[in-house]
């Protein structure tokens, strides 16, 4: 028998996983890197490449939807994924103290802690997408979107408020302390949040039987799909342009702006802030509508792409023009086309995992989740590597920032372009037990 789909409840139960997911990942990626390069002078090219490395190990995301999907079960791959993400965090929190120390050894077991770190972000973050794609009715999915990125965010803060304290007086063994606090915090809070979340029983419906089909020919099949191939197409090109972007505001505001790092900082929680509005101006909106939703998603999806590409060519504009550019309104208006963009295509993304109640939402889910794990680990790097290049080039910092901006540009209006040409009508139906062709925003 098929379960009830979540209500408002089970919905923010859920995202109290994405918010363990936010914080322990915020400690792995913000708070390390910075430990390692400021307190133990550690070349930033490392907790860069062990970042980098984890996104990698997220490649595997396929394979842990598939398994979930095959299993018909995804609690216990969030909260088994959750177990080993925290073991890895308290391991990098280590590494980043031995690295300062013995570099050789420090190193080797960062990798191994980024491994079981992306291994745990895929598994848990997959199986949870999963779970609510095909858990949430097709009314709900835009709204449990934004309530499930909200509450990440609020993980972010949560996490920040707690490690402003815990590491005053930094030491090593506060770092411990805090790393282990947090994470053992984390994968008890998934724990919770997903007791009951899947009814006894639910692994041998028909549903999950039809689901173990051999991992090859369920990605083949979902390959042949041409919706589904270019679901993949539009996440790694609109990943990849928001990827970019992360890293260049702070640095762009202080080479070009000659903003303090406190001020910087400020308008950093100003797009933030923006990133928060939309989110929320498009949940509510999702929660309101009636009808069908496929049309509708997919226009929101292409206008925060749009609306992003816009607001990067504003800080071109911005770079050549100086202090008199209103930055901090032109970063807001990023941000919060940035959260329109983000929610509305996780939305599409459980729609078009979930409906009809797909037997391969996990391993469809996995794959575009692979793909915005590669996007990750590209963008940053190249963002940043040609910044640098073209500064050491141009011997200044304005135009180096101007014709990178335009690049994400033209990725993010590339991207709103995939989305707009992303129809049903175009993907003929495979056989049902690999669940063919579906509609973007679930069944209307």
């Amino acid at each position: 028998m098929t379960p009830a789909p979540l209500g408002w409840l089970g919905i923010v139960r859920l995202g109290l996983v994405q918010a363990a997911i936010g914080a322990v990942f915020a400690l792995t990626t913000l708070t390390l890197n910075r430990v390692m390069v400021v307190e133990y002078g550690v070349p930033a090219v490392i907790p860069a490449g062990l970042v980098a490395w984890n996104y990698i190990v997220q490649l595997a995301r396929p394979g842990f939807g598939h398994g979930s999907d095959a299993g018909g079960r995804r609690s216990p791959y969030i909260v088994g994924g959750m177990g080993v993400l925290a073991l890895g965090a308290i391991l990098a929190a280590d590494a980043a103290t031995l690295i300062s120390a013995q570099p050789g050894m420090g190193v080797l077991l960062g990798l191994f802690a980024y491994t079981l770190i992306g291994a745990g972000v895929g598994a848990a973050g997959t199986g949870l997408l999963a779970l609510l794609a095909v858990r949430t009715a097709p009314e709900r999915r835009a709204a449990a979107a934004a309530i499930t990125w909200i509450m990440m965010i609020a993980g972010f803060i949560l996490y920040a408020a707690v490690t402003g304290v815990s590491l005053q007086g930094f030491s090593a063994q506060r770092l411990a302390l805090t790393a282990s606090g947090v994470a053992g915090v984390a994968f008890l809070t998934a724990i919770l949040a997903v007791r009951g979340a899947e009814p006894a029983g639910i692994a041998d419906a028909p549903q999950a039987r039809a689901s173990r089909a051999p991992f090859g020919e369920v990605i083949r099949a979902i390959w042949r799909d041409p919706l589904a191939r270019g679901f993949t197409l539009f996440i790694f090109v609109s990943m990849l342009a928001f990827s970019a972007q992360e890293l260049l505001i702070e640095p762009f505001a202080g080479l070009v702006f000659h903003l303090t790092p406190a001020q910087s900082a400020q308008l950093s929680g100003v797009e933030k802030g923006g990133d928060l509005l939309g989110m929320i101006v498009f949940g509510l909106l999702g929660a309101r509508r009636r009808g069908p939703r496929a049309p509708w998603m997919r226009r929101w999806t292409a206008a925060g792409c749009v609306g992003s590409g816009l607001g990067l060519l504003g800080l071109m504009a911005g770079a050549s023009m100086g202090t008199s550019w209103p930055l901090a309104i032109n970063l807001f208006i990023l941000g919060f086309a940035n959260g329109v963009f983000a929610v509305s295509a996780i939305g599409s993304m459980m729609g078009l995992a979930g409906a009809q109640e797909s037997a391969h939402a996990g391993a469809r889910m996995g794959v575009w989740g692979a793909s915005q794990a590669l996007a990750f680990a590209i963008g940053g790097f190249v963002g940043a590597g040609l910044v640098e290049v073209l500064r050491d080039t141009l011997r200044v910092a304005a135009p180096a920032f101007m014709a990178v901006f335009a690049l994400e540009a033209g990725l993010f209006l590339m991207a709103g372009l995939l989305a707009a040409r992303l129809t049903p009508e175009a993907s003929p139906r495979a056989p049902a037990n690999l669940a063919g062709a579906l509609p973007l925003g679930g069944a209307s």
